[in-house]
């Protein structure tokens, strides 16, 4: 081979490796020369051909791909710019359709149902332009496990109707330790205008009242703003709702363990003066206010349940079909019908465990009897004072008797 030829072929190779390399690279060649590399287009005239090509529409998904802990209440929204929605498809992780609705607009979609917790959720959206060019946008997300989130379980219910002591009172299924961030999503108001406050009892239980109990007829409102809270490092809160209940006519009952009369009250005037049986002096009744919580047409009392127990471990009494029995504390206490004792311990002897007992008949069924009178005028939230019992006052966190403390211990227990 001559010089010449050898130098061709050395120049023939050398424009092959450069074309190989300028292909690895994605240039457009050389800029210097300006050639178009024999394609017939720059790669500026290509980006912008692609451009003319690309949809205006720009989808939103939240919460954003790939992410933990996502509420169980405004995850998954889908919202478009510069467009419209055309499809929206949200699937499990195994593939079970999630029902969603696209806005009249369609420049939103939701879930019309509420996500659950420690769950994948994948979300695939297209929309298009005003010129009929789609836009594709995927994501997938998993929402806040039962581990990393508190739930609060709250009373009264909503739409009831309540007695006029009846706090609203909240458990939360994990320990607060930030109680200023999720005391700030939960307000209480009223159509009475009272102020209403809060008071922490544990870092699992928070009851608000107004100072004086509710006014009879007004309607109050909870609002639970948690989703999202961190109630503890790691642990955040999923609910959000909003409660009405109704406070019914005011009846309030003074029991007096020393007269052995129980005067029932509504709006201030005595509308029955009713014989009681409270506790004997070696099993004391406990004095103050307390709040009806429950009520059982018939309940079975076993005295094992609160330490009332023979040498041989059984309890003291087990009856399996009290009458009318309404709670006044966790730890017990009810105010109930009576048909083992004779008629005439009422009014005249205190013989109970701790009880206020009322004469009845076995089977609940005798509407003349005091015990049934009084179950059948009772709502929940209704309030028995109890006095000269010879006891303590009962604590405020045993059943809903926030009641015995003064408002400004109350307001201390505030975590705002």
């Amino acid at each position: 081979m001559t010089d010449g030829k050898r130098r061709r072929g050395l120049t023939v190779a050398s424009a092959l490796l450069g074309g190989v390399l300028v292909l690895s690279a994605c240039s457009g060649g050389d800029e210097a020369s300006g050639s178009d590399g024999g394609n017939g287009a720059s790669q500026a005239n290509v980006d912008e051909a692609a451009a003319a090509k690309t949809s205006e529409a720009q989808i939103k998904i939240t919460p954003k791909d790939g992410s933990n802990n996502a509420s169980i209440n405004n995850s998954a929204t889908v919202t478009v710019t510069k467009g419209t929605l055309t499809d929206v498809k949200m699937t499990t992780a195994d593939g079970t359709a999630v029902a969603g609705e696209i806005s009249a607009d369609k420049k939103s979609w939701k879930p019309s149902v509420q996500l659950e917790r420690a769950t994948t959720y994948k979300l695939a959206a297209t929309a298009k332009d005003s010129k009929g060019r789609a836009a594709h946008e995927n994501a997938s997300f998993t929402t806040v496990s039962p581990d990393n989130s508190f739930i609060g379980t709250f009373t009264p219910d909503d739409g009831a109707t309540v007695g006029v002591g009846m706090p609203v009172s909240i458990t939360f299924d994990k320990a607060i330790t930030d109680k200023a961030a999720v005391q700030k999503g939960v307000t209480v108001s009223t159509t009475s205008g009272q102020e209403v406050a809060c008071h922490w009892f544990n870092a699992n239980r928070m009851d608000c009242r107004p100072e004086e109990y509710w006014k009879e007829g007004s309607t109050v409102t909870l609002k639970l703003a948690l989703d999202g809270v961190e109630g503890a490092e790691g642990v955040y809160g999923v609910q959000q709702k909003t409660v009405t209940f109704k406070i019914g006519r005011n009846q309030v009952s003074y029991v007096d363990a020393k007269t052995k009369q129980m005067k029932v009250t509504q709006d201030g005037k005595v509308v029955r003066t009713i014989p009681i049986s409270a506790g004997s002096p070696e099993n004391k009744t406990y004095e103050g206010q307390m709040v009806i919580s429950e009520k059982f047409k018939e309940t079975r009392m076993n005295g094992a349940t609160v330490g009332f127990t023979d040498d041989d471990g059984k309890g003291e009494y087990d009856i399996k079909d009290v009458p009318h029995a309404m709670r006044l504390t966790s730890s017990g206490t009810f105010i109930h019908g009576n048909y083992w004792g004779s008629p005439s311990v009422f009014g005249n002897v205190n013989t109970s465990h701790g009880c206020v007992g009322l004469q009845d008949k076995k089977g609940a069924n005798d509407p003349n009897m005091p015990g049934a009178w009084f179950y059948d005028n009772t709502i929940l939230g209704d309030v028995v004072v109890v006095k000269n019992t010879g006891d303590k006052t009962v604590a405020p966190d045993n059943g809903l008797n926030g009641w015995n403390m003064s408002w400004q211990q109350w307001k201390a227990g505030s975590a705002l």
